[in-house]
């Protein structure tokens, strides 16, 4: 397997620090809004990371933090008359909706800031002794310019660095390039005793300290976006290994951004999406299609047509694992017979190398884009299989098809498409979820069945009806020669 570590500028052979068991942190959003399509392309892109680890047998250890205490939040539930920290995890809250509906797993650790400053306090307090920080009236600062490998992420040296705008300006610092790493209490703030007078974490301690606490230090794994590279993980870097003296992170890996007519998706430039009014346009598995459609650090375009166009991709896998499924449900055992069709051999024989090609793709830098193309081969295999086995699959025949239907399961364990049955790993498609009310998908089928004995009795006008009207609801029917399929338009 290789990454591509943003902190060498190339790939290399992946090797964690501890055999047969991985570290991963992700930084998680600055909950003061919903999440935003910008946030949800990380998420599930790291969570496509740690599905392929499972998938390839190591121990996964996910930890992605909420940043629940910043001057964002502060400023925020200030506009709104509520309390900081209740504003934020009311967001958290809202978050995990979001994510769920994109089949994000929850992580192993979901830390906080404020659950986290005794930690903080106490890494501070070591960079001070150190003598990598100072405090001024309260506030304490990281010194830059003492810690000469400052710049190796981002690749910017200390001429090149000025003040960024998260950075704060003020004449008190020994340098404009130093960070708060403490901020002394103001008014109506949250605040939290410390050696230095009443205080809170500034942004960056917060994930060196949180990440080591949970992986310890040079742990596998650290990802976020690329936006975070400067000044965010250089920082991250900086204050994790000044105070421990040990490295911090083996491989850093940065998702490329999502652009809006080749602009990137900024809330300063107003063009970004929340992600749960785009799916109100269109289903949790198209989007999530969609941002693992193309390889993580490519940017990203959004609009309109490309999630449409996406739809109609995914719709054709559906339309494979439906048929697939069908035919597995008809006459026919398992049996131990050698003897079988032409197809179902082939067929075997092209699961296997289908596997290779998707695990290749996934070991070459989690090339999704070119695993999704590899899904689209499966699927067209089983289209042919499908077609030429017939009404009835038995014998070898069938158990060429179950191991297709496997394969559908072991990608889509690792790419997250689909929901699956929890107690029988069945991939869940929109004719079984519906719209996740049984009495819908109930109403359906007895609307099917009232047009089926319409067509028994030649009253085409009643089934041309309910056909089209259906349609027109956003249900469209299939009538095959295994019976009438349904799925939503």
């Amino acid at each position: 397997m290789e990454i591509y570590n943003t902190l060498t500028r190339r790939k290399e052979t992946f090797q964690p620090r501890d055999p047969g068991r991985v570290g991963i942190y992700v930084c998680g959003p600055t909950t003061y809004n919903y999440v935003h399509l910008g946030n949800a392309r990380p998420l599930v892109f790291f969570d496509t990371v740690r599905r392929y680890f499972d998938y390839k047998g190591y121990e996964v250890v996910y930890v992605q933090n909420f940043t629940d205490v910043d001057d964002k939040i502060i400023n925020r539930a200030r506009e709104q008359g509520e309390d900081p920290l209740a504003f934020s995890h009311m967001y958290i809250n809202e978050y995990f909706k979001d994510a769920d509906a994109l089949n994000v797993r929850r992580a192993d650790q979901h830390p906080k800031v404020s659950e986290h400053i005794p930690d903080i306090i106490g890494t501070v307090e070591a960079l001070i002794k150190n003598g990598f920080a100072y405090e001024v009236d309260g506030d304490v600062y990281f010194a830059v310019r003492k810690f000469e490998p400052y710049g190796r992420l981002s690749g910017r040296t200390f001429d090149d660095m000025q003040a960024g705008a998260r950075v704060d300006v003020d004449t008190r610092k020994q340098d404009p390039m130093d960070f708060a790493l403490w901020k002394a209490a103001k008014p109506g703030e949250p605040s939290w005793d410390s050696p230095w007078g009443p205080g809170r974490p500034g942004w960056h301690i917060e994930c060196s300290v949180m990440s080591q606490k949970y992986l310890g230090t040079n742990f596998d794994i650290h990802g976020g976006g690329s936006d975070l590279i400067f000044p965010h993980h250089e920082n991250e870097i900086a204050q994790a290994e000044a105070a421990t003296g040990e490295p911090f992170v083996r491989y850093w890996l940065h998702n490329g951004f999502i652009t809006v007519n080749d602009e990137k998706m900024s809330k300063s430039l107003g063009n970004f999406f929340l992600v749960r009014d785009i799916l109100s346009k269109f289903s949790p598995e198209v989007v999530r299609f969609f941002l693992l459609s193309t390889h993580y650090r490519s940017p990203l375009d959004f609009a309109d047509e490309n999630l449409v166009s996406a739809g109609k991709g995914l719709e054709r896998i559906k339309t494979s694992i439906r048929l697939l499924t069908e035919a597995l449900e008809r006459k026919g055992e398992v049996s131990t017979a050698r003897s079988g069709s032409g197809w179902a051999a082939d067929l075997t024989a092209s699961l296997e190398n289908l596997k290779a090609a998707f695990d290749s793709a996934m070991d070459d830098d989690f090339n999704t884009a070119l695993a999704m193309g590899v899904i689209f081969d499966l699927a067209r295999e089983v289209n042919s299989a499908v077609q030429k086995a017939g009404n009835e699959v038995s014998g070898p025949d069938r158990e060429a098809l179950r191991r297709a239907y496997d394969l559908f399961q072991n990608f889509n364990g690792v790419m997250g498409l689909f929901k699956v049955e929890p107690q029988s790993g069945r991939i869940l498609l929109d004719s079984d979820a519906g719209d996740g009310s049984s009495l819908a998908e109930g109403l359906i089928n007895l609307i099917i069945e009232i047009r089926q004995e319409a067509r028994k009795k030649k009253d085409w006008v009643v089934a041309d009806r309910i056909r089209d009207g259906l349609k027109e609801l956003g249900v469209v029917l299939e009538d095959t020669p295994q019976g009438v399929r349904w799925k939503k338009q």
